[in-house]
């Protein structure tokens, strides 16, 4: 087996990929037949209305991320994600009856978004900090970068089928769907063997330890900066389905087919960016700023887009430069946190990373109505330069980065640090290549 695919010789990893893909692709269902009510059934074209159910449905992650990671780093994981993946089927089941009968309106998908981001918000720590159990720390950048994988495949093939599915028989079966689809996951970990998961410290009950966790990452200033990048570009620029929808049918008056295409081909590029990380055998802080750099570039061109096709074109490399900079965050903080405090501080990173959609969903959804679509793709080109430019400061007077010539590339260039490049002592020898770059002579 391929060094990409490394983690999969592990049996408990490899049930748990297969479950995660089933589920992960009824959920991008999910997701799509509810964007699509909401901005074209249940409204008209209201990016506002869509901006508002996002929120609800990200916004538990923030407000319950201290109960979520503590009990992430105190209780069985296993046992948790068999309620939270229940929780999940019995309300996908519930708004599909509802959709198909006829009397589901705004207000009660907002609640159900709700009640979906609560179970999602206790769901989403514990299953990050699960798959430390699943495989060892030589195969856990590898096993975080295949958990992304499986998610953009799901979104690759999930938002395309729900796209025709949605046009052929409606709405209301797609969510029936994403309720049997939990079964995937449910039916992996039944089958997971407990005698054979990497034993996790359990936390004992005691005060404090939610300012623990967040002690311990104050003390970490190089995560302090990732989880920074991780929200503001969480928060501002990664609202994919308001780009998406408004963009392809406000702006270049496409249907719900063109909705699909895009949701497919923004997915290619994440998913592109998944297995590049795949490959690397450890998470580079450097890679994280020229992700985050190279998602403000592309997103800025992709506001001038003269049509559909080359905005197409240009996700590709918004996916793929969005899912570098976030695979490598998540496996970075992952890999250097202590394994004692590991769900709180995941817990962290997620309630940044998507607990900041109800702040900037409703604001990017409100400028694509006010101002037009190609202002909102504005905002995400520049959560992508303000975060890269943030990371370049901190680096430049915390750790004297500079630029000097590679050794190996007449025209390439690399970073080095006159102080330690890392906190993690493991790495604190190391130079951080940021970037090669060659460059053809003209005459």
């Amino acid at each position: 087996m391929s060094a990409m695919f490394r983690s999969l010789r592990i049996a408990n990893y490899r049930l748990w990929f297969a479950g995660a893909l089933v589920s992960n692709t009824g959920a991008w269902m999910q997701r799509t037949a509810q964007d699509w009510i909401v901005l074209t059934d249940l409204t008209d074209n209201d990016a506002a209305a869509l901006g508002v159910t996002m929120a609800l449905q990200f916004g538990p992650l923030l407000l319950l991320m201290p109960v979520a990671g503590l009990m992430a780093d105190r209780f069985d994981r296993k046992r948790l994600l068999v309620w939270t993946q229940g929780a999940q089927l019995v309300l996908a089941l519930g708004l599909g009856i509802l959709v198909v009968t006829g009397v589901a309106t705004l207000g009660i998908v907002y609640a159900f978004a709700l009640a979906l981001g609560v179970a999602t918000a206790i769901d989403a720590p514990v299953r990050q900090a699960f798959v430390s159990e699943l495989v060892d720390v030589e195969h856990l950048p590898n096993a975080v970068a295949l958990n992304s994988m499986s998610f953009q495949g799901a979104r690759l093939v999930g938002p395309a089928v729900a796209g025709v599915l949605v046009a052929v028989i409606g709405a209301g079966p797609v969510f029936l769907l994403n309720a049997v689809s939990f079964a995937g996951v449910l039916t992996s970990l039944a089958f997971i063997r407990r005698s054979q998961l990497i034993a996790a410290p359990r936390l004992p009950r005691a005060r404090g330890q939610i300012r623990e966790g967040l002690a311990y990452v104050r003390s970490r200033p190089d995560i302090v900066v990732v989880l920074a990048i991780v929200f503001i570009i969480g928060t501002f620029g990664f609202n994919f389905p308001i780009l998406v929808s408004t963009m392809s049918t406000v702006e270049f008056g496409g249907g719900s087919e063109q909705f699909g295409i895009l949701s497919s081909v923004i997915a290619i590029g994440s998913l592109v960016g998944s297995l590049l990380a795949a490959r690397r055998d450890r998470a580079r802080l450097g890679m994280i700023v020229v992700g985050a750099a190279a998602f403000g570039v592309t997103c800025a061109v992709g506001a001038f887009s003269p049509n559909l096709w080359v905005f197409a074109a240009l996700l590709l490399v918004v996916g793929a430069a969005g899912l570098t900079t976030m695979n490598t965050a998540n496996a970075y903080v992952q890999t250097t946190t202590d394994p004692a405090v590991r769900g709180r501080v995941m817990a962290l990173y997620l309630a940044l990373f998507a607990g900041g959609t109800p702040l900037g969903a409703p604001v990017v959804g409100w400028v694509a109505n006010a101002l037009g679509p190609r202002w909102a793709v504005g905002i995400a080109a520049a959560s992508g330069l303000v975060a890269a430019g943030i990371a370049i400061v901190w680096l430049i007077v915390s750790r004297g980065m500079r630029v000097g010539r590679h050794p190996e590339h007449r025209f390439g260039f690399q970073l080095r640090f006159t102080r330690d490049p890392l906190a993690d002592r493991e790495l604190a020898t190391q130079d951080i290549a940021i970037v090669e770059t060659t460059q053809r002579r003209t005459s």
